[in-house]
């Protein structure tokens, strides 16, 4: 499927169909706050909720809002499948209809909505194929994280770094927008990687195939409601599939 923005003088593309997409788990408290922020930011964008059988009534506030808005889709999978699954979802849907770029981000509100236009404005400026919006090159900033999150986030991308050959700062940070020309040429089918990891997969994948990867800086905002997903048990799985994914043949 063939995506092609148009831009005008100044490198923007207000012709361009932008999904935004949130994949959620138990994020009723902040949905809907993220998803008026989403489109005060970019009114143009459509919003894709990805939801898996969130007990907490998310995935009802989804369906509601999808009956009434025309701009907005729920997908709900009905169990707890994986972020990495979700957003693999995400892409799949971002391109069966059409859109030319994917933007992700956490439901939580840790992701500021109000960077979402300079994302998509980065991706046409410089043509690339993946903005990441990044806690880690200059002007990035964590607020709120304890040490041990600190830790397990330095070693996941340094990981991430050495075993994948990733030039990226951050590699796990999941505040990016896709080219959804580029998505197209990778084997979604063939991601091994449901939880975490996917998120370095993806671009270890989307490397080998020459994609154009720009890092802008994000400030990221330790989640107020709720508690975190990413445990240090699920650290070590994202590291262990890191370690299969690197001994794999490229794909």
């Amino acid at each position: 499927m063939t995506h092609s923005p148009h831009m005008d003088e100044h490198g923007s593309v207000p012709a361009a169909r932008v999904l935004v997409a949130v994949c959620t788990y138990n994020e009723l408290d902040s949905l809907p706050e993220l998803v008026a922020g989403i489109r005060a930011a970019l009114p143009s964008a459509d919003v894709l909720v990805v939801d898996d059988g969130s007990p907490d009534g998310t995935g009802d506030w989804a369906a509601d809002k999808a009956v009434r808005d025309p701009w907005f889709t729920l997908i709900q999978r009905g169990r707890k499948l994986g972020l990495g699954s979700a957003i693999v979802a995400a892409m799949r849907h971002a391109s069966d209809s059409g859109y030319d770029f994917l933007v992700n981000l956490d439901g939580d509100m840790s992701h500021d909505p109000v960077e979402i236009p300079k994302l998509v404005d980065v991706a046409c400026r410089e043509q690339a194929d993946v903005v990441i919006g990044s806690r880690y090159v200059p002007g990035g900033a964590i607020e709120g994280w304890p040490m041990s999150r600190l830790v397990i986030s330095g070693l996941l991308n340094r990981v991430a770094r050495i075993a994948l050959g990733l030039q990226a700062h951050d590699c796990s940070g999941a505040y990016r927008c896709y080219r959804v020309d580029t998505l197209d040429k990778v084997d979604l089918n063939r991601i091994r990687a449901s939880g975490y990891a996917m998120l370095e997969e993806i671009l270890w994948l989307l490397t080998h195939r020459d994609a154009k990867i720009v890092e802008i800086p994000i400030r990221f905002v330790n989640r107020v409601q709720g508690s975190s997903k990413l445990s240090l048990g699920e650290a070590v799985k994202s590291i262990a599939m890191l370690a299969r994914i690197a001994c794999s043949p490229r794909r």
